[in-house]
């Protein structure tokens, strides 16, 4: 579909696909029924939201009990640290992450430390990635969580999270992991991963925005996240939001569907951009790589002495949309946490840009906005 713009700001939001749109309406108009009622309209919905959990917890090798829908990642993140250190803090009081997690994950672990809790942040290498054997150092008697996300936001590596969870299960310590990124990008097995739980949002893989789901493992008794009316199992009330809970899972559908192919795709498009820029525009530099331990729409690229700030803006002069890191830090003048985690200076973070790339990107635009680019840095624009 043709449009005005070129939009490669895909790990901030994207595009709502109209298949889910089509999917949605009629749950927003004649098919407006409660879940909780029991009479057909009522009855019609709750089929709905079912269908969405089977399909979603099938997507992840879980079963349909242990999907609990949210209000999207953030809130997710928040349920699953809070929840479990209250759930353990007569255990103990410490907690593992690292450096790079969304602020969703890294905020709530200043509240809980601000609250008596002890926390640890595992640094990447220079690559973005995090070491196992340095999770497993930092376990202590009184470890209770370690959070790991599966796949950064704004340099794209995926992280060895399998073994990071063998090890939090060898230690009988919960492992939970921000998959917000990755969900529906990548495959994801909670099983093999020892994943116990597991964060994601529905905008991230062309689904709506304001729905996700947190998976928790059966046999996780935390207390209820939200109390009123009972629903998701007691755990997070409130009335469902039906045409959320089915887009997202009618955008899972497809995105599983569709995956070996749109990895490969994307990849290439990204590989091809990497390429161009590198050979186009003197002292461009990937941060992170561009390998297979990378996302394949993610890549984040520093240009000598250009202000990241300022490319932007005639970027999006030519209604070319990319962003200089993760989505909510923008506005903000603090250089990118992630990049100063992985070894870059201030000074380089500061021209660094985040391109990424999803389903309704193609190689004409991918071309067009490295002509752009390329103009903007070698002084042509």
């Amino acid at each position: 579909m043709s449009t005005s713009f070129i939009y490669l700001d895909n790990a901030a939001t994207t595009r709502t696909a109209p298949e889910v749109v089509d999917y949605m309406l009629p749950y927003f108009g004649e098919e407006y029924g409660n879940p909780s009622t029991v009479y057909g309209l009522g009855g019609r919905a709750k089929k709905a939201v079912r269908m969405s959990r089977d399909i979603i917890a099938k997507a992840i090798n879980a079963s349909s009990e242990e999907i609990f829908f949210t209000s999207g990642g953030t809130e997710s993140d928040n349920w699953a640290l809070i929840g479990a250190a209250e759930m353990l803090k007569d255990k103990g009081n410490h907690i593992i992450t690292t450096s790079i997690e969304h602020h969703a994950v890294l905020e709530n672990c200043e509240y809980l430390r601000n609250n008596g809790y002890e926390i640890t942040y595992i640094q990447p290498d220079n690559t973005g990635r995090i070491d196992p054997e340095a999770i497993k150092k930092a376990i202590r008697p009184e470890t209770i969580l370690i959070s790991v996300m599966m796949a950064n936001n704004e340099i794209g590596i995926i992280e060895p999270v399998a073994k990071i969870g063998a090890i939090a299960r060898d230690n009988g310590i919960l492992f939970h992991t921000d998959a917000v990124q990755a969900f529906g990008h990548i495959a994801i097995d909670v099983d093999a991963m020892n994943i116990d739980m597991l964060s994601a949002s529905g905008h991230k893989l062309n689904g709506p925005k304001g729905i996700g789901f947190l998976y928790i493992r059966q046999g996780i008794k935390m207390d209820a996240y939200i109390r009123g009316g009972g629903q998701e199992r007691r755990r997070r009330s409130g009335t469902e939001n039906v045409p959320g809970i089915a887009g997202f899972g009618k955008a899972t559908e497809l995105a599983i569907d569709n995956m070996e192919t749109e990895q490969s795709r994307i990849t290439e498009l990204k590989n091809h951009m990497a390429e161009r820029i590198l050979a186009e525009i003197p002292g461009a530099v990937i941060n992170g790589g561009i390998g297979d331990e990378y996302l394949p729409g993610i890549l984040n690229v520093r240009f000598d002495g250009k202000q990241s700030e300022t490319t932007m803006i005639m970027l999006d002069m030519q209604n070319i949309y990319c962003s200089a890191g993760s989505a909510c830090s923008t506005g903000s003048i603090d250089v990118s946490h992630v990049l100063k985690a992985i070894g870059i200076s201030d000074s380089d973070a500061q021209t660094s840009l985040r391109f990424s790339i999803g389903r309704y990107n193609t190689l004409a635009e991918i071309d067009m906005a490295v002509d752009a680019l390329s103009g903007i840095m070698n002084g042509r624009r």
